[in-house]
């Protein structure tokens, strides 16, 4: 005879699953959108790149989309555009930052594969972004994270860019790490609306370790 209590939480779980793969579905849709929006108007010129990005984009997104409908994370997310959702600061955290505390919590955990985030101001509006440390130089106390380049472990950036702007490695907290993950802005008025993180910072915000931040 079959009990009850076994039928009533095979169905829950039916149900449940059935729930999590329709918003893997919608994620999906919405995460694809924004990525080909992205790639055709700010992707590479190079063809052979473009098509290694697009070859590799439905395991990236279905990667992503599984990891936000199954979210165990402290921010929340909303299904119907792929984003993660969470109130905003008033002020763009990290615009004070203490460097000796930043260089000796790189110098402790700086490692390849640690994400990062990067605040980012260009004339009056700020944001901040999420990158990967790649490579680390403990001597000279600096690190090399993937699209900004080298930056010493106080946050300061090393080299003279020649894109617009400024970039500051910040040490992570959960509002910095939040703001980034939900893609908060700021102008000199106060908060403004937020960006749409492209795929590589959504798949960045998948492998966050919110309990210490490092590896």
């Amino acid at each position: 005879m079959t009990d009850v209590s076994d039928t009533s939480a095979d169905q829950a779980d039916f149900f449940a699953s059935s729930g999590e793969l329709k918003h893997v579905a919608e994620l999906c849709n919405a995460l694809y959108e924004r990525e080909l929006h992205y790639l055709a108007t700010q992707g590479p010129s190079q063809i052979a790149l473009l098509r290694r990005r697009l070859k590799g984009l439905s395991h990236h997104i279905r990667r992503a989309a599984y990891f936000l409908a199954s979210n165990d994370s402290p921010i929340s997310v909303d299904v119907h555009n792929a984003s993660w959702q969470a109130r905003q600061a008033a002020k763009c955290p990290g615009s004070q930052t203490d460097a000796a505390k930043t260089s000796d919590w790189f110098y402790r955990h700086a490692t390849p594969g640690l994400v990062v985030p990067v605040r980012v101001t260009e004339l009056d509006r700020q944001h901040i972004e999420l990158d990967s440390v790649d490579r680390v130089d403990k001597h000279a106390q600096q690190m090399h994270i993937n699209k900004y380049g080298w930056f010493a472990f106080s946050g300061a950036p090393v080299e003279i860019r020649e894109m617009a702007g400024e970039s500051w490695v910040l040490k992570p907290t959960k509002t910095i790490m939040t703001a980034a993950c939900c893609g908060h802005t700021w102008n000199h008025k106060g908060r403004s609306l937020p960006r749409a993180l492209a795929l590589r910072e959504m798949l960045l915000s998948t492998t966050i370790n919110w309990r210490h931040f490092y590896l």
